[in-house]
């Protein structure tokens, strides 16, 4: 069954080029209103949004992030932050260096930000995730006088269109949806996808590649380790115990 709601969904893409089109004041507080309705657990509201309006600090940010230059050029750059640094402000005495308030505070900011891609797309805007963030993180941190408690998870481009990407297949449902006990690799399956990503990759508009999807996992991987991560987290006051 489809609807209206499930078709703006599945026709979501990553956006890396945008107009110059500002948003109105009445789109942003549509967005961040979404935002803010998803789902938090127990309600503790562990996330900060920090929209960066400063062009220094966007230009800043895309060097962190590896030179994405659609950071600059989106009307819109939100930083999500799990922020557990007010409910400190409010009660320093709690206990807020388990693994559990980071997993919170990730799922959490998380739900947020999807519901904030979501009310874009439905007023005809693109997004991006900008994960790159993390490559510099303890510079990202101090450019944003983040406190004690607060981790900056991602970035989000916001903006009109400039672009018509293709939608990027995803993994069978067998693979990823099972009914009440885990199960094992399809090898058939997972090869029918390769070569199905092989075919999106040879003819996509950009960024073309012959490849397909599990030979390059492990490179993608390793390549994202952010080793300084952990000791970034200690550092932050997360998951010392």
């Amino acid at each position: 069954m489809q609807n209206e709601t499930i078709d703006l969904i599945c026709q979501r893409r990553s956006i890396r080029s945008y107009k110059s089109t500002p948003l109105t004041n009445e789109q942003l507080e549509s967005i961040f209103q979404a935002a803010q309705s998803a789902p938090s657990s127990n309600f503790l509201q562990c996330t900060t949004i920090i929209r960066i309006t400063d062009s220094d600090n966007r230009s800043k940010l895309a060097h962190y992030s590896g030179e994405q230059s659609y950071i600059n050029q989106a009307p819109e750059f939100w930083v999500f932050c799990a922020d557990f640094n007010r409910h400190f402000q409010i009660d320093s005495t709690i206990p807020l260096e388990k693994a559990e308030q980071l997993l919170v505070g990730c799922i959490d900011t998380a739900l947020m930000a999807q519901n904030a891609v979501i009310a874009a797309q439905s007023l005809g805007l693109g997004t991006v995730f900008i994960g790159g963030l993390r490559n510099n993180i303890s510079k990202v941190t101090e450019l944003l006088a983040l406190p004690k408690y607060v981790l900056p998870l991602f970035g989000l481009c916001i903006g009109y269109p400039d672009q018509n990407p293709e939608i990027k297949p995803r993994l069978p449902k067998e693979l990823v949806f099972f009914e009440n006990y885990y199960q094992p690799i399809d090898d058939q399956l997972l090869a029918k996808y390769d070569t199905q990503m092989s075919e999106y990759y040879s003819h996509r508009q950009t960024n073309q590649k012959a490849s397909g999807w599990s030979d390059k996992i492990a490179e993608t991987i390793i390549k994202g380790q952010r080793d300084f991560i952990l000791t970034y987290l200690h550092e932050q006051g997360w998951i010392t115990k």
